[in-house]
C-alpha cells in the first residue's frame, strides 16, 4: 500500500482580512450605531451581528471607533463624494445640500455625528478622525473651492478654509442638535460667502 503524503498545508493568511467578514463587521457596526447609539455599541455586539469572532475584530481593529471610521470613509466615498472634476457654483451648492441630507438622513451621517461627538472628549479619536477622514476630505473640499474660484465661478469673501468652516459649520451644528438646516439658510450662506457669478 503506497504511503499517502499529507495534504499540503494551506498558507496562513495572517492579518489579511477576509473581505466578506470585513464588510459584515462594517455593516454591523453601522446598523448597531443607528439602532442603539454610540454608548451601547460594543465589540461583542458587532461580532455577534456580523457573525465573526470577537478576536477577529480585535485583530483587525483596535477599537469600535476605528471600525466606525472605516465605515464612514467607505460610505462617504460612495454616497457623499467631493466633486473632483468640474467645479461650478451649482455643483458646490448641490454638494452642500447633499451634505445636509447625508447628515440628517443617511446612516453614515449618523456615524459622522457620533465620531464628531466622541472626538470632543477623546483626544485619540480626535486625532484619528482628523488624520483619516477630516483632513483628506477637507483637502478635496478646498481644492473644489479653489478650482471654482480660478475659473471665475465664485468669488469667496474668505480664504478657502474659513469658507469651508462658515458653510459646513451651521449644517453640522443643526444636525448635532437634531434639526435640519432650512434650504433658505443654505442658499443665503452660499450666496453671501461665495458670491457666485
Amino acid at each position: 500500500m503506497p504511503a499517502t503524503s499529507p495534504a499540503p498545508r494551506r498558507a496562513r493568511s495572517g492579518n489579511r482580512r477576509d473581505e466578506a467578514a470585513r464588510l459584515a463587521v462594517l455593516h454591523a457596526a453601522d446598523d448597531l450605531l443607528v439602532e442603539h447609539g454610540f454608548g451601547a455599541l460594543t465589540i461583542e455586539a458587532i461580532a455577534r451581528r456580523a457573525g465573526v469572532a470577537k478576536q477577529t475584530i480585535y485583530r483587525w481593529w483596535p477599537s469600535k471607533v476605528e471600525i466606525l471610521l472605516d465605515t464612514l470613509i467607505e460610505d462617504s466615498e460612495k454616497r457623499l463624494p467631493v466633486p473632483a472634476e468640474k467645479a461650478t457654483a451649482e455643483i458646490i451648492r448641490g454638494y452642500l445640500r447633499d451634505f445636509e441630507r447625508f447628515l440628517n438622513g443617511d446612516p453614515a451621517g449618523r456615524v459622522l455625528l457620533a465620531i464628531i461627538a466622541e472626538a470632543q472628549h477623546d483626544p485619540g479619536t480626535a486625532k484619528n478622525f482628523h488624520e483619516r477622514y477630516l483632513g483628506p476630505r477637507r483637502e478635496r473640499e478646498r481644492a473644489m473651492l479653489v478650482r471654482a474660484t480660478d475659473v471665475g465661478e465664485i468669488s469667496p469673501k474668505l480664504d478657502p478654509d474659513a469658507t469651508i468652516d462658515a458653510l459646513v459649520g451651521p449644517i453640522v451644528y443643526c444636525a448635532l442638535t437634531g434639526s435640519s438646516i432650512p434650504g433658505s439658510v443654505l442658499d443665503t450662506l452660499f450666496e453671501d460667502l461665495l458670491r457666485p457669478r
